[in-house]
């Protein structure tokens, strides 16, 4: 059973811009399976995941070209970028968009390599897991804050419950847990973990211990939702600074986990430029800490920080979906005020807080008043803001803000 991705669109329009289009994200959100769906059976197939076509393609490139010429999609381009450089010779020559469609785990020098060698032919787009919407069959669209779209929205929208809502967080959102129901998520999420560390991390890295690394990984994801402190990191992993400096960088190039930077601005003071820590997919996230249901994880002391990453990666999806950088930061100053997301766009600031209750009181924005020395400066705008929560209603909070229920994301 195919599951329609919102950012179908997204590489159709991009094959057309194009002469290459590549298809970035972790392993197994299905970057594949959409290429394919989308090819219809008019390319050729190949990936180097095949032993004797990843030789060919790494130590005879020319001979590569001949045999498989395009237009074409390549799987795991990561394992053989000694081709690159002749796909750039190919396009130059034939000078038409959509030749190649490259797929890839976000992967470190991969991704130098790519944008080195195809420099202005290659368009890139990431791929996630899926998002509640593409779940559910509803189309989606990037985020906003705006009361009347989102109004537009409930119409199409079922509403869910609580329950409902962290039995998404504890599943996640690897789209083989959804062609298969009956996929034991604790077998799944191990063997996920063990493909993971032994391809990427041991082959892809200089990390010599995989235990010690996955250990490191234990740490991060019980500091999703949480500001970023190395030296915390560093004494709970048993690694130095440096070390689980260098280790979280992996995590974000293979798209596990991303960081939202701080908002800062000279107007405002004792700003913490700390970046946020967010896992992207809650259902990885919550193997690796052990949590055994979704019940277990509501009622527990993490459910608040899985509640505000799932919702983050919710909204952070639905850019990238779209072909976008997600334009979200976060504001956090030295007297512990705090905002949990920002969205920043068209000169205007958007303040969002993520808050797990059905009936938040209009005292859980009152640190949006931070923003205030912007707004009588003229430096920037601020927009309608919003509390995402449980909510069974789309409701006006006040004027200027609103209450989003999570399930209308």
């Amino acid at each position: 059973m195919y599951i329609k991705r919102t950012i179908e669109d997204s590489i159709l329009k991009t094959s057309q811009t194009f002469p290459v289009l590549l298809v970035t994200g972790p392993r197994q959100v299905g970057k594949t399976t959409v290429l394919k769906h989308l090819a219809e059976n008019d390319r050729t197939y190949i990936t180097l995941d095949d032993p004797a076509i990843r030789f060919l393609a790494k130590n005879d490139p020319a001979l590569f070209m001949q045999r498989f010429s395009p237009p074409i999609i390549i799987d795991e381009i990561q394992y053989a970028p000694e081709i690159l450089p002749y796909i750039k010779m190919e396009v130059d020559r034939s000078g038409k968009n959509g030749e190649f469609w490259l797929t890839g785990s976000q992967m470190f020098h991969m991704m130098k390599n790519v944008s080195e060698s195809l420099a202005g032919r290659v368009g890139i787009l990431r791929l996630l897991g899926l998002t509640y919407s593409e779940t559910r069959g509803l189309p989606s669209v990037p985020f906003t804050t705006e009361f009347d779209r989102l109004l537009e929205r409930v119409d199409k929208v079922q509403p869910v419950t609580v329950t409902e809502i962290y039995r998404q967080i504890y599943k996640g959102g690897l789209p083989a847990l959804y062609k298969n129901p009956e996929v034991d998520l604790e077998t799944f999420f191990a063997s996920y973990i063990n493909s993971y560390l032994q391809r990427d991390i041991r082959d892809l890295t200089q990390v010599a211990d995989e235990m010690v690394f996955y250990n490191f990984m234990i740490s991060i994801a019980a500091r999703t939702g949480k500001p970023v402190n190395y030296d915390e990191i560093s004494r709970d992993a048993g690694i130095s600074a440096p070390t689980a400096k260098r280790w979280l960088s992996i995590l974000i190039s293979s798209g596990l986990v991303a960081l939202v930077q701080p908002y800062s601005n000279n107007m405002l003071k004792r700003i913490v430029k700390m970046p946020l820590l967010h896992f992207l997919d809650t259902g990885l996230c919550a193997h690796l800490l052990k949590w055994k249901s979704p019940e277990t994880l509501e009622l527990g002391a993490m459910s608040g920080q899985f509640f505000e990453s799932w919702v983050f990666s919710e909204i952070y999806k639905t850019y990238l979906n779209a072909g976008q950088e997600p334009p979200l930061l976060y504001y956090r100053d030295k007297d512990k005020r705090e905002i949990d997301l920002l969205l920043h766009y068209d000169n205007t600031l958007f303040p969002v807080e993520i808050k797990k209750s059905a009936a938040p009181q209009k005292s859980t924005i009152k640190h949006f008043n931070v923003l205030n020395p912007l707004i009588k400066e003229k430096q920037i705008s601020v927009g309608s803001g919003a509390i995402i929560c449980m909510s069974a209603n789309l409701l006006p909070l006040d004027e200027d803000n609103s209450i989003i229920p999570a399930w209308l994301i």
